[in-house]
């Protein structure tokens, strides 16, 4: 059995923002912790100091962190964000990406501002925790 998103009625639709509030996973299921992805390519460079390719890439990643695990972002039911100098203009960009990742069925996520990341040119970075049916 697969996980299960669910938005209990008597909370805001998190959906246009990017998020679901719950998401249950099957006992015994097994799950696959993905670190901290960043809008790198494959040598570890950033490829870009763009805010919004920067969050497109780092979805890319995850999803290619949980492909050597046999799984794909579809397996995704928590998302941990960091955002440097977070405001609000900077939730678009990654509703966007996660609509276009999940559409109507986002996993959990938690967004975090902070002051900066790892390296200077590092603007936003995603942990993601996946259950595998």
């Amino acid at each position: 059995m697969a996980h299960a998103i669910v938005n209990p009625d008597g909370l805001h639709d998190p959906v246009p923002l990017g998020y679901s509030h719950t998401a249950a996973v099957p006992a015994g299921t097994d799950l696959v912790l993905v670190a901290g992805q960043y809008g790198s390519g494959p040598d570890g460079a950033v490829k870009s100091t763009d805010f919004a390719e920067q969050v497109e890439q780092a979805f890319r990643n995850v999803g290619v962190a949980l492909a050597a695990h046999g799984l794909d972002l579809s397996h995704v039911v928590q998302l941990r964000t960091y955002v440097v100098n977070h405001d609000v203009s900077k939730l678009g960009p990654i509703a966007g990406a996660v609509r276009e990742v999940w559409g109507t069925k986002p996993p959990t996520q938690t967004l975090i501002g902070v002051a900066s990341l790892a390296t200077p040119d590092l603007l936003f970075e995603v942990e993601a925790l996946a259950a595998r049916p």
